[in-house]
């Protein structure tokens, strides 16, 4: 058995499979695809559900993979054993109702002893006790010696989740020699010692379980393979553990060179050092598939692991950004195997490095204070710290639970779980209860609406309907009739779209003979649409029917900023990347407002760009439509759904052109060209990791012609301008004359300072090897006696100078101190902070140079004479 580099494996692997007719597929990406029961692809099975259940056809019924995966279950364990790592890759052979166990077991055995050439006696295979089958196949069909097969138990080698598909399983050890053993003779596969490793799975996928305890025979048979590729690359390189293993040991002497350590030699660097190694790996895989750090689902999991390296850097002496140049490794070890990490190499480490940033900006505060909790706990003699406590370090300054809780173990105590939780669900049910508000309805009102049916919304075809009322409420009380003021209408069926889905709700009149109600606002709740309103004139009664129209024009400006919105995702996507998603969004008449995930502040190439794009679809008059269908078939359309929604089983499935598909239940024009044009307003940041744009359309782009035009024309006046094409001349005069007076008031300032400088340092005292001025500078501007403060310290080295300048209300003081003056002790910032504090000021600086801010002039003098004793205390005897 030769050495053979993981990467080297994997190839090895795949082409085997590929020579018995299986179709290689690329990895599927770490963020699972329709598939909400995973945070994180953690098998190499994971993906394929959808074929083994039926649910899609696969692209053959032979398929092999190397596929990414993330486990995050034992992240705290991660570094303090060389077992545990986030990411790994899983070799995988997957048959879908065509070939079963007489061809998956010996090609198993023959990639094994054949294609690298592993002694046949150090492989030991495993079965189920009653596989029957699968032991005439190892003994009789391949030859193994019967001695060598052993029969395990159900809880070993028989997969199944609950009721549904599941089968036996067999698997095949790699011995690793009597001085991993226990010493047993009778030590063979099933032992609990580290002799026997598993390097193949195969689960024989052929029964059905029924829930009651019995087993039906499946019509269609598979074959689910598992193979850790750096556990092979362990048996391969004889080496002990995946740290060890070429490509992963690659990132650890990276570690060791940036921090100076040598990996063995001690055993808590030890421990870091494969912390960083292990994390920056998953790291890198997981930005490259869209995982961007936040404080919610993946993108929490993403930055906990990023932290976590972050902290055992600096537990290792590592005080500097490290982190994308590692990152820079890990993708130069994997990128042939997965091209998206050369691709994505940039984005990947900006995102990196902006994290790192981020955190070092909060972890000094954060172990501060988590130290100093950790010290009075000990001196209180108490073995866990406060939940309340806990929470303001996570709410408050932004440190991470799992981080408290690490470090906390390290030094011996526990927290306060319980106590932290409730907080935090207290927290939670505090958002939820503001996101859940009716604007002004109170919870009174909500329970009002229990037994109303839902409202039949037909806005999407027509904008006038005739309804029939449900019901009024006002003062949180159900009546029978309205005559003047607010109230909220309820009817059978409405064309006013109620707010949500970020699209604000529509406005119009309620209209019944002589009665006119004007609706100002529509809201909904558990499908009852609410019009707020108010009585113009007449009287509306419950029973009445009505006419229910919308403001047209208001709601075709809403519609054109909608699709906008639609049209400006698709174009960030296709400029910045696959990661953008949507984070939120408010559409309303005036403004397409759209927040997203996003590293960093989009540059005014990209945003000109992303702007291009919009107009480019608008301008092609494109259709749109708006189709109602099962959420399967949308899903199979491509459409783009919001993380973390929720839908029925049927969605709206709206789409903009060529470029734009997603799930939505707000209006949209039925043609791009009618939005007119899009103008991006403002790009700016919202979160970490989340970007906002803010933009209008149609009309909106009128306006802010006409706003600009005015802002030209009142611009043209002041600079007494004719023409506003001549504007650029006048400002560039402008700024000439502006240049011009300021030289005149720095020669200025330079004379004044002259005439001063000898009355100052006539006073001049000594303090023991240097000398000290001080002087009260009434009415000087503060530019004027920064030249003399700086004329002071030019010209004398060995004074000390400390200046109170009192003009127009206000009070500072400077203060300066020549080089050998600072050599002999004086401190400027030091000193200028204990001059001001005798005012009641503050402030400080350089050793050199300083400024601070006073408050109480009646003061100046008694400051001033501080002077003398501060700067003595400094001086060296």
């Amino acid at each position: 058995m030769k050495w053979t580099s993981l990467n080297d494996l994997r190839e090895k692997y795949l082409s085997f499979f590929e020579s018995k007719g299986h179709l290689r597929l690329p990895s599927y990406p770490l963020v699972p695809i329709n598939d909400k029961s995973l945070l994180l692809i953690n098998s190499g099975m994971a993906p394929m559900k959808k074929f083994f259940t039926g649910e899609e056809e696969p692209p053959r019924n032979r398929v092999t993979t190397c596929q990414k995966c993330i486990r995050t279950p034992d992240l705290e364990r991660v570094g303090h054993t060389a077992r545990h790592g986030t990411f790994f890759e899983m070799l995988g052979n997957f048959s879908f109702g065509d070939y079963f166990k007489d061809e998956a077991i010996p090609w198993a055995w023959e990639f094994l002893t054949e294609t690298l050439e592993i002694p046949k006696d150090l492989l030991w295979p495993s079965i189920y006790e009653e596989d029957e089958e699968a032991y005439e196949i190892w003994v009789n069909k391949i030859g193994v010696d019967p001695a060598h097969v052993v029969r395990l138990g159900k809880a070993d080698n028989f997969w199944e989740h609950g009721t549904g598909p599941c089968g036996p399983c067999s698997e095949i050890y790699f011995d690793r020699g009597l001085k991993y053993g226990c010493g047993s003779p009778d030590c063979k596969p099933g032992c609990d010692c580290d002799r026997f490793m598993e390097i193949w799975n195969n689960v024989f996928s052929q029964f059905n379980n029924m829930g009651d305890g019995t087993y039906t025979e499946l019509a269609q048979k598979n074959i689910d393979t598992g193979m850790g590729l750096e556990r092979l690359a362990c048996v391969m390189q004889g080496v002990d553990n995946m740290f060890e293993v070429d490509s992963i040991h690659k990132v650890i002497d990276n570690v060791c060179a940036i921090a100076g350590k040598e990996y063995g030699k001690d055993k808590n660097d030890d421990i870091s050092i494969r912390v960083v190694t292990d994390h920056i790996r998953s790291a890198t895989f997981m930005i490259s598939d869209g995982v961007i750090p936040s404080n919610e689902g993946r993108g929490y999991v993403l930055r906990r692991i990023l932290r976590r390296a972050c902290r055992h850097g600096k537990l290792l002496g590592i005080n500097r950004s490290f982190l994308p140049e590692l990152g820079l490794v890990a993708i130069g070890e994997s990128d042939k195997a997965y091209p998206e990490l050369a691709e994505k190499k940039d984005y990947i480490l900006k995102v990196i490095a902006m994290e790192e940033e981020r955190f070092d900006a909060t972890i000094d505060a954060g172990l501060s204070i988590l130290n100093t909790m950790i010290e009075d706990a000990k001196k209180n003699a108490t073995d866990t710290l406060l939940g309340e406590d806990v929470f303001k370090l996570y709410d408050t300054f932004g440190f991470p639970i799992d981080l408290t809780r690490e470090i906390a173990e390290e030094a011996g105590l526990k927290i306060d779980e319980d106590g932290f939780s409730t907080l935090m669900q207290e927290q939670k049910v505090r958002a939820r209860e503001a996101r859940a508000n009716i604007s002004g309805w109170s919870n009174a009102s909500k329970n009002l609406l229990n037994d109303i049916a839902k409202t039949e919304f037909t806005g999407y075809d027509e904008w006038k309907s005739e309804a029939k009322v449900l019901a009024i409420l006002t003062d949180d009380m159900l009546v029978d009739e309205v005559s003047e003021g607010e109230c909220s209408v309820i009817l059978d069926k409405t064309p006013f779209y109620g707010e949500g889905g970020g699209q604000v709700g529509d406005t119009g009149i309620l209209r019944a003979g002589n009665t006119e109600l004007t609706v100002t606002d529509t809201k909904k709740a558990d499908g009852v649409y609410i019009h707020l309103c108010t009585v113009e004139s007449g009287s509306c009664k419950v029973g009445d029917t009505v006419s229910a129209e919308i403001d047209g024009l208001r709601r075709a400006a809403i519609m054109r900023n909608h699709s906008a919105c639609h049209l400006l995702q698709s174009a960030l996507r296709r400029v910045l990347g696959s990661h953008v998603e949507q984070a939120g969004s408010y559409v309303s008449e005036t403004v397409c407002r759209f927040d997203f995930t996003h590293f960093a502040a989009m540059t005014a190439e990209e945003t000109e760009q992303v702007e291009a794009l919009v107009n480019a679809d608008i301008f092609a008059g494109q259709i749109g439509s708006m189709t109602p269908m099962e959420l399967e078939e949308a899903k199979k359309l491509g459409a783009m759904a919001l993380f973390g929604e929720k839908y029925g089983k049927i969605v709206r499935v709206v789409r903009m052109g060529e470029n734009s598909i997603e799930f939505c239940g707000g209006t949209h024009v039925d043609n791009t060209a009618k939005i007119g044009m899009f103008k991006i307003l403002s790009e700016s940041s919202v979160a970490a990791g989340v970007r906002r744009i803010e933009a209008t359309t149609g009309e909106g782009i009128l306006k802010l012609l006409a706003d600009k035009n005015a802002l030209i024309s009142e611009t043209a006046k002041e600079l007494k301008v004719q023409k506003p094409s001549d504007l650029a001349k006048r400002a560039a005069q402008v700024q000439a004359e502006v240049a011009a007076m300021k030289k005149e008031i720095e020669t200025l300032n330079a004379k004044i300072a002259a005439s001063k400088l000898d009355g100052i340092m006539a006073d001049a005292i000594n303090v023991k090897s240097v000398r000290l001025v001080t002087a009260k500078l009434d009415g000087m501007q503060i530019d004027a006696a920064r030249s003399l403060a700086d004329e002071i310290k030019a010209r004398y080295t060995d004074v000390v100078a400390v200046l109170a300048i009192h003009a127009d209300g206000k009070l500072n003081f400077l203060a300066v101190a020549g080089k050998d003056a600072v050599s002999a002790g004086a401190h400027a910032g030091r000193l200028v902070g204990a001059v001001a504090a005798v005012t009641g000021g503050k402030g400080g600086g350089r050793p050199d140079n300083a400024m601070a801010g006073g408050r109480d002039a009646d003061k100046i003098v008694e400051a001033l004479g501080a002077a003398q004793a501060t700067l003595d205390a400094m001086i060296k005897a």
